[in-house]
């Protein structure tokens, strides 16, 4: 098959204003590179989930973002502040949601855990905490190293969402909960976003279930991102073609976009490509194939099929 052009994926969102950027940002552990020259821009208000494979470097990201991960080159923005050098003034404005759903003082009660909580926090408010606590049915009198692990992430998004910060960082915060408390976690954080102004960064594996919320989309992959950018023109240039293709097909030598994904059989092709429709439906048709369907992926369709370019897949 003739090699097809491959242009590259958008990554600069343009002039901003961002609530988040990484300029050339890089962490290495031992010969690991967690983050590799990383361009990072979360537009303020945004909703941006990032998604990749286990190991793509999502958690670290996130981490050196709170300023708990020294990075080692780069610039690093976090509402206009470098977390390396004013972490705690960062993080009092971050809502936090970890990977890791035990906690630091897991001999506390939930209650005494929230109030801690609440002393970094000066815009805590005791009244949406206390909702938040009804609406998730959380104990304020239990231990917290008894909490399984959905009871604890329900604790730790209460935390998160109850000093309506101006940044939420959610690292899988669905991770461990039940369908019915994830719908009502979802109700819950568009229920927020209505009423406090907020930009969210989510790492997830899980984008079906998030989507409905999203409007940006980054995918990382080995530390590097593959594209960023807006969800509306992902879903307008990243399409999927099906076509009926004479025996023996070669395919096209120009297409006018990039072959991101290939399958069918020997007389029909479905290929996923990022470019103009026109021009790759016009670059089709001239090669021989008659197209007879042209779809949109949704927002985990389409992360999927950029990470099964490079080999990797969302898991």
């Amino acid at each position: 098959m003739t090699d097809i052009a491959r242009a590259a994926l958008p990554i600069d969102l343009g002039g901003g204003p961002f609530a988040v950027t990484t300029r050339g940002l890089a962490k290495r552990f031992g010969a690991v590179r967690a983050l590799d020259g990383l361009d990072l821009q979360v537009p303020e208000g945004a909703v941006y989930v990032l998604v990749g494979p286990n190991g793509a470097g999502k958690s670290t990201l996130i981490r050196t973002l709170m300023g708990l991960v020294r990075y080692q080159a780069g610039a690093v923005s976090v509402l206009e502040r470098d977390p390396a050098d004013r972490g705690a003034e960062v993080r009092a404005d971050i809502g936090y949601v970890p990977e890791d759903y035990r906690f630091g003082y897991a001999w506390m009660t939930v209650g005494r855990w929230l109030e801690h909580q609440a002393v970094y926090h000066p815009s805590w408010d005791a009244e949406y905490a206390r909702e938040l606590s009804t609406r998730y049915e959380i104990d304020p009198g239990r231990k917290c190293h008894t909490l399984s692990k959905g009871q604890s992430r329900r604790v730790q998004l209460l935390a998160a969402l109850a000093h309506r910060p101006p940044l939420l960082l959610l690292d899988e915060p669905t991770d461990g909960l039940d369908h019915v408390v994830r719908d009502e976690t979802l109700s819950i954080l568009s229920e927020h976003l209505a009423d406090s102004p907020t930009t969210v960064l989510i790492s997830t594996h899980r984008v079906y279930e998030v989507e409905p919320l999203v409007d940006h989309v980054g995918v990382l992959s080995e530390g590097r991102l593959l594209g960023q950018l807006p969800r509306d023109e992902l879903r307008g240039s990243l399409l999927r073609y099906w076509a009926d293709v004479p025996e023996g097909w070669s395919g096209p030598g120009e297409l006018g976009g990039r072959v991101v994904k290939r399958s069918g059989a020997a007389r029909a092709i479905e290929w996923t490509v990022w470019g103009d429709r026109e021009a790759v439906t016009r670059g089709l048709s001239e090669a021989g194939a008659a197209v007879r369907e042209v779809a949109p992926l949704s927002v985990d369709e389409a992360a999927v099929a950029l990470l099964s370019e490079t080999g990797r897949k969302v898991s």
